[in-house]
């Protein structure tokens, strides 16, 4: 009789209520029109970079991501990502921890001021450094006596990839920090667990999964990131040029297969940062279905 009253109460609970429950044409529709959208605004666009880039034969296409400025504005963009990187992800972890563990005062001021670079644009966040630590800025003159070179050169464009780029890390864990609370903390802290101890072997097993999609998030912004590093970069070929900058510079000297080959080559960086992300959150749903 149990085993009848289950039977029954799973197909009523399969059965969806009538007034959310879409009739076949409507779903068909639907999906016709989802998958148009994405066909037009996500496959296309992608599929025409590889079209364009390979328009003069294989042999242009090649030449123009070994040509050397194409190689150092590469060299550029991984190198700005391996040290913008870091330091988000040091931040981002800093900050969760202390607005998720603690209660203090300023604590939703700092939650603002993490969501500051999506209200800024980024090309008033690369005018921001220019003014400060250009030639005629607040501290240029101090800088150009001491021989230290900001705007126009590497440290400026860490600098303004670091600003666009530092509340993905910690904009993923706050979440995840507050619904995973502080019972376990507190737990081995009252076993003898000092904080360093405490944060390897039960806050950061908890949220690594978390972690690498923030990690992954700020690397794919991080190496298409144009305004800001437009600004304060000076455009300088084979030195300051990322390959975001590099693409329209040949863009605009009407080098069009040229440019959409090494616009191929960061679909390409973008489309492995993509398979990463999808593993990461294959991965997080498998651990925590465990």
């Amino acid at each position: 009789m149990a085993g009848v009253v289950t039977a029954h109460l799973s197909e009523k609970a399969a059965v969806r209520p009538r007034h959310i429950n879409e009739s076949g044409w409507v779903r068909v529709v639907l999906i016709t029109v989802a998958l148009a959208f994405l066909a037009l605004v996500v496959l296309l666009p992608l599929i025409t970079v590889f079209i364009e880039g390979l328009k003069k034969g294989w042999d242009v296409y090649t030449a123009s991501l070994r040509d050397a400025d194409a190689m150092s504005a590469l060299k550029l963009t991984l190198i700005v990502s391996l040290i913008a990187i870091p330091l988000n992800t040091v931040f981002g972890v800093v900050a969760a921890w202390a607005i998720t563990k603690f209660k203090f005062r300023g604590r939703n001021v700092l939650i603002t001021l993490i969501d500051l670079p999506f209200a800024v644009s980024p090309v008033i966040s690369g005018l921001i450094y220019v003014l400060m630590f250009g030639a005629q800025g607040m501290f240029g003159p101090w800088l150009d006596d001491r021989g230290i070179q900001i705007i126009f050169a590497l440290p400026g464009i860490v600098l303004a990839t670091v600003f666009v780029t530092f509340p993905f890390v910690a904009r993923e864990l706050i979440p995840l920090m507050e619904a995973q609370g502080v019972q376990e903390e507190e737990a081995a802290v009252s076993l003898g667990a000092r904080g360093w101890k405490m944060f390897w072997h039960v806050t950061l097993p908890n949220i690594k999964w978390g972690l690498l999609y923030g990690i992954i998030l700020c690397n794919a912004r991080a190496m298409g990131e144009f305004g800001a590093v437009s600004v304060v970069s000076g455009h300088i070929r084979g030195e300051t040029n990322t390959l975001p900058l590099h693409i329209e510079i040949l863009y605009n000297e009407y080098q069009f297969s040229a440019s959409f080959a090494v616009a191929s080559l960061l679909v390409m960086l973008a489309l492995v940062t993509l398979a990463a992300k999808k593993f990461v959150e294959w991965r997080g749903s498998k651990w925590e279905n465990k």
